[in-house]
């Protein structure tokens, strides 16, 4: 029996009180060889959550003891809810209710142990004397945090603020509920100094006592808070992003050929000549695919799926493949691109920008006239883009028959994208047409590729997305709504294909990688979506079921409340993520599936890359290439998936924050307006206080406050699905269009607040839950109004007793006062 599995059976005896680590040491007898080892088992241990600390640094299984381990995650209003560590075969574990007052010293993500109870806490009655009781308490077990085993941070960002009497920094993330105490700027011999509305960095100071706050020390000036350079700043300092890379990693990148050689092409096979494109957003910064087309025969398509060979340039155990390994993705911020790597390559060589020749490797897939896939090839490969396509562009030549719609397209600044490409009204009417009739064809492929997926079970989780655009000083400059049309989909469901048909080759040699993994959801989560559900109306099968799970998504693909519900299907679902096992995609129903097709900013593909060279050679009996290969076994592939899938995270999280720091600049900067835009919005929430709504074209979220209806006084239906007016019965009902304009932006608090336009559209469609009759008007938890006799005599015998009470209150501390004369 392994060390470690006897420790778990010494904790879990019956007989077992908890020990220290000498005491279990003892207690099993170890030798002096097996001691060495006790240590790092303990924390092993501790770090699964297999086993807890206690008092006395004594040791027990955490069920025994009523204590649990997880990350806490705080709301803004102080309280917070842990998440706790998984077990084996568990991976969503039912979070843990924590009050503010029982949060102890942690905060936001922090690593804690939680002492757990069945029922809330009861608070004293002089606490709760005169404060509001709660309308509702959560669901659930509830804890206090007793132990912080592992700070989240060591350092926050925030905004340097000034009392009368001390300095302290307020911080950007709201659930960071307290303010950092902080010495006088000028102590901190930072240069320049900061001032009062600065965003600065402090480094956090030991904190033990709930009662005072936190304390630190200021570490550095980021500039002004709000302006664009500051905030960009503090995205990179909280989520450990750099953009600049090490000089021996830039001293590798410059001695990298800026232009592909005579030798590196040995072993390839020349591509140059054929028809080849890439179809990529505005602002693409780089450029991993292009797509090609040739005809072998009059019967016989062949699209090439080429993409960007970084493994030719980025060799195994350098420098620069180690600097790749550590920030394992490129983050893309709203404005800027934090590359994996450094833009010599990235944006150069490596990029398969327009009449370039560039190194790739390539899958082809032959298709017969019907659309049937009758051949797969597999090559390493050079080719030569003849056109850098946008999306709106391809999507021109797809849609219309006249190319003068295609050529009257706007090139895209040159400040947002790695390349502009040739305007199309410089192109030739021949090769605009060729470019028309070759994307054309690919979406007829692409078309039936798409159908057949769904029809196996993939499933629809596309959602719209909102693009922010900054301008050349970096503010946010405009927002536009992406829709995943044609020809956005013709280039998903070839990169997909590539995908699949590496993944295929990878796991049919047996050959160690990179598999990006979806797992099945969790029957209970399921379950639970098919509860929300109802509560909005919504019918549900067994969603268990892939067939229910795809019914309901068609549904809401046209519900109102469309991006609300799909999100909380997403999170009903597991995450994807990478390991070394090829477990198959749940979302996408393939039992295949790798990254292959994005090396340039996901060291997943690059990884895959360095395999799909080896299965060339030894496999297929291509030549070998005049480069070195890292060589990867299943526990190396292993760690690595585990890293790659840590970095994901936190650049999807950066790239988020970065979102809402945009939009709410862009937001801030529509009140600076004469003239307010008017934005749609759907009313997706109404509540007591107002409603919630989103805006059809940026997808952004806010709120109209009750206090912002000024023409009538309004209260909530006893449905709870409308607002009603008292004098009109005018009614504001949930899945309402209304026309608003921005009323007040909270940059601190992180929050938007719209009124409504003064001119409402007429055309405005009706609301999908219509309000009940006005009588029915008055919120279930209030009682109907009395006649107005007995309101005002209820108001004098209240004030009669008030005045009682007051005067009671007044002989009480006369009575004392005499009591201590006395004395």
């Amino acid at each position: 029996m392994k060390l470690r599995e006897r420790i778990i059976a010494l904790l879990q005896e019956a007989d077992y009180a908890p020990l220290d680590k000498s005491g279990i040491s003892a207690e099993l007898g170890l030798g002096k060889k097996e001691r060495r080892n006790l240590d790092y088992e303990i924390r092993l241990l501790l770090a699964n959550a297999d086993i807890v600390r206690i008092k006395g640094d004594r040791f027990a299984i955490p069920k025994d003891v009523d204590l649990v381990s997880g990350t806490i995650k705080f709301r803004q209003k102080g309280s917070a809810i842990l998440i706790p560590d998984p077990k084996k075969g568990e991976s969503h574990p039912e979070p843990i209710n924590i009050l503010a007052e029982d949060t102890g010293v942690a905060m936001h993500d922090d690593k804690v142990v939680v002492r757990i109870s069945d029922l809330p806490p009861v608070k004293p009655a002089w606490k709760s004397r005169g404060k509001a009781k709660p309308s509702h308490q959560p669901d659930g077990p509830y804890g206090r945090v007793i132990r912080i085993q592992k700070r989240a941070r060591d350092t926050v960002v925030g905004t340097l603020c000034k009392t009368r009497f001390f300095h302290y920094v307020a911080p950007d993330d709201p659930r960071i509920v307290h303010d950092i105490y902080v010495p006088p700027p000028e102590e901190s011999k930072l240069d320049p100094i900061p001032v009062v509305g600065s965003k600065v960095v402090a480094k956090l100071h030991e904190w033990e006592q709930r009662h005072v706050n936190p304390e630190g020390e200021l570490i550095a000036n980021l500039g002004k808070t709000h302006e664009p350079q500051a905030e960009l700043m503090a995205v990179l300092h909280k989520y450990n992003l750099e953009t600049e890379f090490p000089p021996e990693v830039m001293k590798e990148a410059a001695a990298v050929p800026p232009k592909v050689t005579e030798k590196q092409l040995i072993g390839r096979r020349d591509l140059r000549e054929a028809f080849t494109f890439t179809i990529d957003p505005d602002d693409a910064k780089d450029f991993d695919d292009a797509i090609s087309v040739e005809y072998p025969d009059s019967k016989h398509t062949k699209v090439g799926i080429h993409i960007a060979d970084v493994a030719a340039y980025v060799r195994g155990g350098t420098k620069l493949d180690k600097e790749a390994f550590e920030r394992g993705n490129s983050t893309y911020l709203v404005g800027i691109v934090i590359p994996m790597l450094p833009r010599s390559l990235s944006n150069g060589v490596c990029s398969l920008v327009e009449d370039e020749d560039r190194l790739t490797k390539s899958v082809f897939v032959t298709f017969d006239k019907k659309g049937d896939i009758v051949d797969v090839d597999y090559a390493n490969t050079v080719i030569r883009s003849n056109k850098r396509l946008t999306y709106k562009q391809a999507y021109a030549l797809l849609k219309n028959d006249d190319l003068q719609v295609a050529r009257d397209l706007k090139l895209p600044p040159a400040h947002q994208t790695g390349s502009t490409g040739r305007a199309l009204n410089t192109l030739s009417t021949g090769e605009l047409g060729k470019l028309q009739k070759c994307i054309r064809e690919l979406w007829s492929f692409a078309s039936k590729l798409r159908a057949a997926r769904f029809k196996h079970g993939s499933l629809n989780l596309d959602m719209e997305e909102t693009k922010i655009f900054v301008d050349e000083n970096g503010y946010a400059d405009r927002l536009e709504k992406i829709h995943n049309d044609e020809s956005h989909q013709l280039i998903e469901e070839y990169m997909l294909l590539a995908n699949e048909c590496v993944a295929r080759e990878m796991k049919r040699n047996r050959l160690p990688c990179i598999y990006r993994v979806h797992e099945d959801p969790d029957e209970e989560r399921l379950n639970d979506l098919r509860e929300y559900m109802g509560t909005w109306g919504i019918e549900t099968g067994d969603l268990n079921n892939r067939k229910d799970l795809m019914k309901l998504l068609d549904t809401l693909s046209s519900h109102p409340q469309s991006r609300l519900l799909r999100t909380q299907v997403l999170r009903s679902l597991k995450k994807a993520c990478y390991k070394s096992t090829p477990d198959g995609h749940y979302g996408l129903c393939k039992n295949d599936y790798l990254h292959f097709t994005s090396p340039i900013r996901r060291y997943s593909d690059l990884v895959t890359h360095r395999v799909f060279n080896h299965f060339l050679v030894k496999v297929r009996g291509e030549p070998a290439l005049n480069e070195t290969s890292l060589r990867y076994n299943a526990s190396k592939a292993a760690n690595v998936a585990e890293h790659l899938s840590h970095t994901e995270v936190n650049s999807v999280e950066a790239e988020r924050e970065s979102i809402k720091v945009k939009l709410l600049e862009f937001f801030e900067r529509e009140l600076d307006k004469e003239q307010k835009t008017a934005f749609d919005a759907i009313i997706t929430e109404v509540r007591n206080h107002g409603m919630f709504i989103e805006l059809t074209e940026s997808n952004a979220f806010g709120m109209v406050h009750i206090s912002a209806l000024r023409d009538d006084l309004y209260r909530l239906n006893a449905s709870g699905t409308a607002l009603v007016g008292r004098r009109k019965s005018n009614a504001y009902s949930l899945g309402q269009t209304i026309q608003v304009e921005v009323h007040k932006v909270d940059r601190f608090k992180r929050q938007v607040d719209f009124k409504l336009c003064d001119k409402q559209k007429a055309s405005n469609p009706k609301p999908s839950i219509m309000p009940v009759s006005p009588d029915e008007s008055v919120s279930p938890s209030r009682k109907p109004s009395a006649s107005p006799y007995k309101t005002a005599k209820r108001k004098t015998d209240r004030g009669l007793k008030n005045r009682k009470r007051a005067s009671k209150k007044v002989k009480s501390k006369k009575a004392s006062r005499g009591r201590r004369q006395k004395r």
